[in-house]
C-alpha cells in the first residue's frame, strides 16, 4: 500500500531477526514467508524491517500487502459492508486468484502486474514488477497464513482490543459500532488460523516466541 504509516521500533527489530535466522535454516529457492494477526499488530512493520535485515543478507525481497487485493476499493467498502451485512466480512472480500497468480508469477520468474492501493487518494492503481531476480516473497495481511504456498507462517499474537491502531485506526477510518463488529468478525477469523501457523509472536510480552 502507498502511503501507509510505518514505525519500526526494537521489538519489531529483535522479532524479525528470529524470523530471518529461521528463514536462513530451511532457506529454498522462491522462498514465500506469511505473516499474519488482526489489524494494527504490526504486520506491515514486522515485513519491512525483515525485508531490510534480509537485504543485508544480499537477499532481495519484495513485500505483498493483502489489503491491495480487495475485491471492493476502499472508497466503497464501507458502504458495501453496510449493504451486504457483516457476514460478507472476511476472506471472501479479497481476490485471491489474483493473489495466487501473482504468487505463481514470482515463482516462474515473470512480470507481473498487481493492485497497489494509495492511502491518500484511495484509490487503486497498478503496480507492475519483474520477479526475475525476486529471491523471497513476504505477503503480510489479516489472512495471509491461509495460504497453503507458504514456508513460514508468523502470527503476532496481539488482538484488536489490544492496540492502540486498532482504538483509533490510525486515522484511517472512525471508530463505529459498525466498525467495532468488524474487528470482532477478523478477530475470530483471523484466531481460526492460528493453527496452522509455525512462529508466534506477542510484542506485549517481552517477545514472547514460541511453537504450538
Amino acid at each position: 500500500m502507498l502511503n501507509d504509516k510505518i514505525t519500526v521500533t526494537k521489538k519489531h527489530i529483535s522479532t524479525a531477526i528470529i524470523v530471518v535466522e529461521e528463514i536462513l535454516k530451511q532457506r529454498v529457492p522462491k522462498y514465500i514467508l506469511a505473516i499474519g494477526g488482526e489489524v494494527g499488530s504490526g504486520k506491515s512493520t514486522l515485513a519491512f524491517a525483515i525485508a531490510h535485515l534480509l537485504k543485508k543478507e544480499n537477499i532481495k525481497s519484495k513485500i505483498i500487502d493483502l489489503d491491495d487485493f480487495y475485491k471492493i476499493a476502499p472508497s466503497n467498502r464501507k458502504a458495501w459492508r453496510r449493504k451486504n451485512g457483516i457476514e460478507s466480512v472476511g476472506p471472501v472480500e479479497y481476490h485471491w486468484e489474483k493473489i495466487n497468480s501473482v504468487i505463481d508469477d514470482f515463482t516462474t520468474n515473470k512480470v507481473s502486474t498487481m493492485p497497489c492501493v494509495d492511502l491518500i487518494t484511495d484509490e487503486v492503481d497498478q503496480l507492475t514488477t519483474s520477479f526475475e531476480n525476486i529471491e523471497l516473497l513476504i505477503i503480510n495481511g489479516l489472512y495471509a497464513t491461509k495460504l497453503h504456498q507458504a514456508h513460514l507462517k508468523v502470527f503476532i499474537e496481539l488482538t484488536y482490543t489490544e492496540t492502540k491502531e486498532a482504538q483509533l485506526f490510525g486515522d484511517k477510518e472512525e471508530i463505529t459500532d459498525f466498525r467495532k463488529q468488524i474487528l470482532e468478525r477478523e478477530h475470530i477469523m483471523v484466531q481460526s488460523l492460528k493453527s496452522g501457523c509455525h512462529l508466534f509472536f506477542d510484542f506485549d510480552a517481552s517477545l514472547d516466541k514460541y511453537h504450538l
